[in-house]
């Protein structure tokens, strides 16, 4: 049953810095909404449970990216339509603009945020691997000031993160620091497109004389969190890409997957077609 409007209430201050001083100052709690494509899907089926909304869409101060000498700044609000046709972003971050063009269909990706997808803290988002391989850097604001965390401890549990009830994410950090390295995203769905992922992978590497100097592995779909897997990534760092040592990476990968059995899959499921990958991407090294 779609939920009835008349029962909500959607504000648009118009400047970052009023959104900010409504979330500090409002006795009641204010859910911002950008896009919209998650919580509009919410709203249809009747589930939206918040009744306070705050619009960040239009506001300048959070639709942006910045390429510096040494980073790439994405402001929250920038849509993936922004991030897929940004030159630097799919020269220097293929992963993070292959998981753009993979995120609904082009009417979503022209909504769709980065901010919203990662804020929404599914465990399943197209986005978050990407940016944990890069090593991204997460700015969150609120009218207190600002603070600058590494991405990879903003989610906390399912559907918790690191914001305050007065913070927004701000925009995502990436160093301009991957020259030589091997990268590497796979999404498995129901579909090839427009499909919610089974789970997915994403990992980056730099060899050196047959020897992984450097590796980053994340998934999604894997854990409660989108997740680094940090133990994979200890039994192939300082290795060579060999038959033991892919074996090893895979069991690796297996023991600290915990994925859950739901609708869309099985968590034997995504933790076998995860180690595949895995395998699938050590064999191009």
């Amino acid at each position: 049953m779609r939920s009835n409007a008349a029962q909500y209430d959607l504000i648009a201050p118009g400047s970052l810095d009023a959104v900010l001083e409504v979330l500090a100052s409002s006795t009641e709690r204010y859910t911002p909404i950008a896009g919209g494509t998650e919580l509009m899907v919410a709203f249809g089926a009747g589930h939206l449970q918040p009744r306070k909304l705050i619009s960040l869409w239009g506001l300048e101060e959070l639709r942006f990216i910045e390429a510096t000498s040494d980073a790439v700044i994405i402001g929250a609000a920038s849509t993936f339509t922004d991030i897929r046709r940004h030159a630097v972003i799919e020269r220097e971050f293929p992963l993070l603009a292959q998981a753009a063009g993979w995120t609904g269909g082009i009417a979503n990706q022209n909504r769709a945020t980065l901010g919203g997808n990662i804020v929404n803290a599914s465990p399943a988002a197209d986005s978050p691997p990407a940016l944990l391989v890069y090593n991204a850097a997460a700015t969150l604001v609120s009218a207190r000031g600002e603070r600058t965390m590494p991405y990879r401890e903003f989610h906390l549990s399912y559907k918790k993160t690191a914001l305050a009830p007065d913070e927004l994410l701000h925009s995502i950090t990436l160093l301009r620091n991957m020259d030589g390295y091997k990268h590497y995203i796979r999404k498995v769905g129901t579909r090839n497109a427009q499909a919610i992922s089974k789970t997915a992978l994403a990992a980056v590497a730099r060899v050196n004389k047959d020897i992984i100097e450097d590796i980053r592995i994340a998934a999604a779909s894997l854990r409660e969190v989108p997740t680094r897997l940090a133990t994979a990534e200890q039994a192939l760092l300082n290795k060579s890409v060999t038959t033991e040592a892919i074996a090893q990476a895979r069991a690796a990968l297996i023991a600290e997957a915990k994925p859950i059995d739901d609708i869309r899959s099985t968590a034997s499921y995504r933790a076998n077609v995860a180690s595949n990958l895995l395998e699938e991407f050590l064999r191009t090294l």
